[in-house]
């Protein structure tokens, strides 16, 4: 499959306003899952965009660049996981073996726009020091270009040669390495909920975890009845523990 001009700008647009997003307004463009989605809607595979950007996304919950710290861009690993899997046609276990190195790579020039940005801020300060609002805002404004450069100028050179870089990679790529990564695919939303359950009182609750399990792996009901049913249980549970904090307090049920 060839990309369209079309696809190169919208995906690279969203690169560039996606980080932004996420250092601002933060309406959701920064999340994986959200650039799977949207690439996979420009790429026209959507279920390919949500298995990519929502795989991803397991492996960053609860993870934050709070106080400046870097953090593996998996919202462009979304994207070019997603472009890249729709243009091979090599599925789900392609695009996440290149959106996870890609996300890791972006690390660095992550840092380097954190550095170019500090640029823009110290002439902010000089014309802080005389008065110049002006001058202030246009430095806010220039500096938010290092940002959306750091992740738009990637996304348009790898959807460039795209398909050349695809045909290349698929040819040297020996049999074990893709094996590899089909195996890698499969192990990283595993990977991503024990991540996550390491931040929950997970022990505490153990015996709602091994039920939520039972409902998954035994009984094959969907997510959303799992959920469903959970939201049923954290009711009752809550209900019940109201009940009592009431009786406790020498309030009767009745009133």
């Amino acid at each position: 499959m060839e990309v369209t001009v079309f696809q190169i700008i919208a995906l690279t647009l969203y690169a560039f306003l996606a980080i932004l997003d996420g250092l601002g307004t933060d309406i959701g463009m920064s999340k994986p899952i959200q650039a799977g989605f949207f690439a996979g809607l420009i790429m026209g595979d959507v279920k390919l965009g949500l298995m990519v950007g929502a795989t991803l996304q397991l492996m960053i919950l609860g993870v934050g660049t709070y106080g400046g710290a870097s953090i593996p861009d998996f919202m462009t690993g979304a994207l070019l996981g997603t472009a890249f899997g729709v243009i091979s046609g090599k599925g789900l276990e392609f695009a996440l073996g290149l959106a996870v190195p890609i996300g890791l790579f972006l690390v660095q020039l992550d840092v380097l726009a954190r550095f170019s940005n500090t640029y823009f801020m110290h002439k902010a300060d000089k014309y802080a020091e005389v008065g110049n609002t002006k001058g202030i805002e246009r430095m806010n404004l220039l500096g938010a270009l290092p940002w959306g450069l750091s992740r738009g100028i990637p996304v348009f050179v790898a959807l460039i040669f795209g398909s050349e870089i695809v045909e290349g990679l698929l040819k040297v790529f020996p049999t074990w390495l893709m094996g590899g990564l089909k195996v890698s695919g499969g192990i990283l939303p595993a990977l991503g909920i024990a991540i996550l359950l390491r931040y929950l009182p997970a022990k505490k609750y153990i015996a709602y975890l091994i039920i939520g399990f039972v409902f998954a792996a035994y009984l094959k009901i969907p997510m959303v009845g799992v959920a469903l049913a959970g939201l049923a249980i954290a009711f009752i549970n809550f209900t019940n523990k109201s009940g009592k904090s009431i009786i406790a307090g020498g309030v009767g049920l009745d009133e």
